[in-house]
């Protein structure tokens, strides 16, 4: 290839866009630059969505963070100082909710976008999986490739670190996202912000998932008088769904019936997974949480509270499948589907896949409910905790051209009207967080009313899985070692001590001081719910 008339993709498309090539497909209405007049937009509006039944609900003025976010980026155009296109490398299995019009009537997110700021959004497919190793290769290659990243919500703080995203607090103060907003903001309030966004104190990523660990479990298993009769016969307490891990235990117990095709409970044990299980376990043991570090980033897991935990982990294979070691969410929902498992504990998406007539596989359609998480009875109250895993955060590269454009997209994206429209589309996995999204019919549509309340309340007793500089590392030095007590190569005193001394060479390799200050920063996330007992 003669490198001397190489043109990148990148640069091949912003030429085409230049030239007009791109765009000409769309609706005269969502072509750039044409005026919106007489589209439907109501009173007061500049923008949002039209042609759809409830569409004023994502609408939005001009003092608003979708408005503040759509004028800044239009200013920025006309000043030469945004980019024909903004490159969003985004995991393939939500792509749709940005690029497929829903509902009937309604323009795409994307086709809006570019309508309202004439500014294309290309967006490039990552695998499943490998969205952070992507993101770690354009980042020391240079490659330049995206303007936005989007990774798991826990690798901020390694990201961070590499000075390959941009700290946001600038654009943050100047824009105004009001993720805090009492009424339709994060669950939360700032804690959810710091939980969701935040990185030692400041803003390095915009949350574009919900990924809460949510409990479901069967409805026409615990709602049949004759499993009633037989449990409370058995346990002498009525069968319900589990407010402790004893209860949860018993339940568990109760219904595995592996000869019959039926397992008591299927949250996940896999390397790579099921350690976010082991943190429920964990993390309820103390009053108002077990934390992982002390404040002075010394372990806190190889303890009583941390052995207890993992053999309770390792004794809940007795009611799993024989497979649970190797059974990723793949799985898992599948077994669910199927109507093999009386509860489980998944991404908030489970009834909107699971619990959807248009699932003609499911079995279990009409028949799930939702639960909060099981806990524990300390000092009178009741420890209820999740976790928060695998959530998608969208974070600027430090090598866009212009970051605060890219900054821009991300705010009118995961601000709290567009969010809520993109959410409720059933063509991906970005799962509601915020109260707007919560209370939003469309949305409770989607995902079911049974479901999203018990989703909000999920949220308000959720953890932070570690995000700190080393999270990676950290991570697979746990799980690797509840593997091993799993499959008993290791006892779990051995699976404690044995993490413990590998976290403790991974605190001295990314420096203890870092650390120690962003276990601190990092606690403001944690839940202070108490639930009676």
């Amino acid at each position: 290839m003669d490198k001397k008339n190489a043109v990148s993709r990148r640069a091949f498309l912003s030429s085409a866009t230049s030239a007009g090539v791109v765009g000409l497909g769309l609706p005269l209405y969502l072509r750039p630059g044409r005026a919106r007049a007489a589209t439907g937009l109501a009173d007061g509006m500049i923008g949002g969505p039209v042609g759809f039944d409830g569409a004023e609900r994502y609408q939005y003025g001009p003092d608003t963070p979708e408005g503040r976010a759509i004028e800044a980026a239009k200013a920025l155009k006309a000043a030469g100082k945004a980019l024909e296109r903004i490159v969003l490398g985004l995991s393939d299995g939500s792509i749709g909710q940005i690029t497929q019009p829903f509902p009937a009537g309604a323009p795409s997110i994307k086709d809006l976008w570019e309508a309202e700021t004439g500014i294309i959004l290309d967006i490039v497919g990552v695998p499943n999986g490998q969205e952070f190793t992507k993101v770690m290769q354009d980042i020391s290659t240079k490659g330049g490739a995206f303007d936005i990243y989007a990774v798991e919500w826990n690798r901020l703080g390694d990201l961070a670190e590499t000075g390959g995203i941009v700290n946001l607090d600038e654009y943050v103060a100047a824009h105004k996202p009001e993720w805090d907003d009492a009424e339709r903001g994060y669950v939360g309030g700032a804690n959810g912000v710091n939980l969701m966004n935040n990185y030692r104190g400041s803003t390095y990523g915009v949350s574009l998932d919900g990924d809460f660990q949510t409990w479901n479990h069967r409805t026409d298993l615990f709602g049949d008088p004759n499993e009633q009769k037989a449990f409370a016969d058995k346990f002498g307490y009525a069968l319900a769904p589990p407010k402790t891990w004893k209860q949860h235990d018993e339940i568990a117990g109760f219904f595995h019936r592996p000869d019959q095709g039926l397992f008591g409970s299927t949250d996940l044990r896999n390397q790579g997974w099921g350690y976010t299980n082991w943190y429920q376990r964990y993390v309820s043991m103390a009053s108002p949480n077990q934390f992982l570090f002390n404040d002075d980033g010394t372990s806190l897991i190889n303890s009583d509270n941390g052995v207890a935990a993992t053999n309770e982990y390792i004794a809940s294979l007795a009611h799993h499948s024989p497979d649970a070691i190797s059974w990723s969410w793949p799985e898992q929902y599948g077994n669910f589907a199927g109507a093999g498992a009386a509860m489980t504990c998944a991404f908030s998406n489970l009834p909107k896949f699971l619990d959807n007539a248009g699932n003609e596989g499911s079995k279990v359609t009409g028949k799930i409910g939702s639960h909060l998480p099981p806990g524990r009875e300390i000092d009178g109250g009741l420890i209820s905790r999740s976790v928060l895993w695998l959530n998608l955060s969208a974070s600027v590269s430090t090598q866009s051209a212009h970051p605060e454009a890219a900054y821009l997209l991300l705010q009118w994206l995961g601000s709290s009207r567009i969010y809520s429209w993109m959410t409720a589309n059933p063509g991906g996995y970005f799962d509601p967080f915020q109260l707007s999204n919560f209370a939003d019919p469309l949305v409770r549509q989607t995902y079911h009313d049974y479901h999203m309340d018990v989703v909000r309340e999920t949220v308000k007793r959720t953890v932070p899985t570690i995000n700190y500089p080393g999270a990676t590392a950290f991570h697979n030095a746990l799980d690797e070692n509840l593997v091993a007590a799993l499959t008993k190569t290791k006892t779990a005193e051995q699976a404690m001590a044995d993490t413990e001394s590998e976290w403790k060479k991974i605190a001295r390799r990314i420096g203890e001081d870092k650390l120690v200050e962003a276990i601190k920063a990092n606690k403001a996330a944690w839940p202070s719910v108490i639930d009676p007992v």
